[in-house]
This record gives structure tokens, sequence and C-alpha cells, in this order.
């Protein structure tokens, strides 16, 4: 499990080193895991962030101690988001890729596609649209806010670790979904260039 420590930095240097991360989340005794592949850095002072409009019990992990899991309903779902070092500044969870490597993947899939069904299909939803953004994402790993927010890692049940394997190629670049006027310029969003790898990856 990945220290407190390691969110105790900067949020854009949190963002970049959760490229490559693992998600792993326990359910119905299976672990569910995803691979890290986007990730957006917010701070206090940043008009698109949560926080800027300061403190309220909703907003309360934001001001709690790096690493302090912070959730929130948005794009019709919840969204992952954790503390960084200085108060309100945190780093959202994007979007990740089912970690086909270890036990019990094929049940671990199962499981993440009867969580995230495919829309007016019978067919389950394909691997690169299981994480393929933050609610998305959520919803396959059962992630929820009622669950969640406010919450400390938990090597029971939820935690992210570190597979040994680091991002060559990593694209740094402005957020998505930002308001015209909310410092929608900032480049604070990181991306792999691995977004599309498979379960034959080797590392």
């Amino acid at each position: 499990m990945l220290p407190r420590s390691f969110f105790a930095r900067d949020p854009q240097i949190v963002a970049k080193d959760l490229l490559g991360k693992i998600l792993s989340v326990k359910y119905k005794n299976v672990w569910l895991k995803a691979i890290i592949i986007e990730t957006e850095a917010y701070y206090i002072n940043d008009k698109a962030s949560h926080s800027y409009l300061g403190y309220t019990h909703k907003r309360k992990a934001l001001f709690m101690p790096p690493g302090t899991i912070y959730m929130y309903y948005s794009r019709g779902g919840d969204s992952l988001n954790i503390s960084c070092q200085g108060d309100g500044n945190a780093v959202l969870i994007k979007s990740a890729f089912p970690f086909l490597h270890g036990k019990n993947t094929q049940k671990m899939l199962q499981f993440m596609q009867s969580l995230n069904p495919q829309k007016n299909s019978t067919n389950p939803r394909p691997l690169e649209k299981l994480c393929c953004g933050q609610a998305l994402l959520c919803r396959s790993l059962n992630l929820k806010v009622t669950k969640w927010d406010k919450k400390q890692f938990n090597l029971n049940r939820f935690y992210i670790y570190s597979c040994g394997y680091k991002p060559i190629d990593i694209i740094q670049t402005k957020r998505l979904g930002i308001t015209k006027g909310r410092d929608e310029h900032l480049p604070y969003r990181f991306v792999t260039t691995f977004a599309n790898f498979n379960k034959t990856l080797k590392f």
C-alpha cells in the first residue's frame, strides 16, 4: 500500500506518480483491480477546484491529512479524489484500465462488468470502457461516496499499491470539462500513452 507520505507532496507530483499504480478494492472476497492511466491535479487557489469555494463539511476531506479519500457525485456518478500536501489540494483519479494480472482475474472481470453493465446491450462492457472516465471507474470498482468519502485507505478493503511499473511516456495537458474562466488553461492533467494496453503487457 502506498504510504501516506506518498500523498504528502505537491498535487502535480502525486498526479504524475500515480500513473501506473494499482487501485485495489475488495468486493465479495475478490479484489477488483485497475491500473491508473489518467489523473488531474487541483489546488485550493485553482478556480476549478471544489476547495476554491471554501471549507464545508461536504468538502472536509480536502482539508484532512494527505492520503484522505474525497468522493463526490459528478458526471452521472461518483468520483474518486485523494487529498495531497496543503489544505484543499487533491488529485482526481480520472481513468484506469482493468489490471488482469494475478489470481482470480476472470472472476474480477465478471464482477466489474456486472457492476458496470453496458447500456442498451446484452454484451458485457468492453475492457477499455470499464474504467474510462471517473464515474465509470468508480462504478466498476464499487466505489461510492457513501462508503468512502473522508475515509483512509485500508489494506483489508481498499488501497493503492505499486506493481513496479513506471510509465515512460506521459502526456501533461489541460484538464477536461473545465468551465471557461475557471483556470481551464492550466496543464494539470496527466495521461499515460499505454491507455489501450492489454493483458499481454509484460513488466
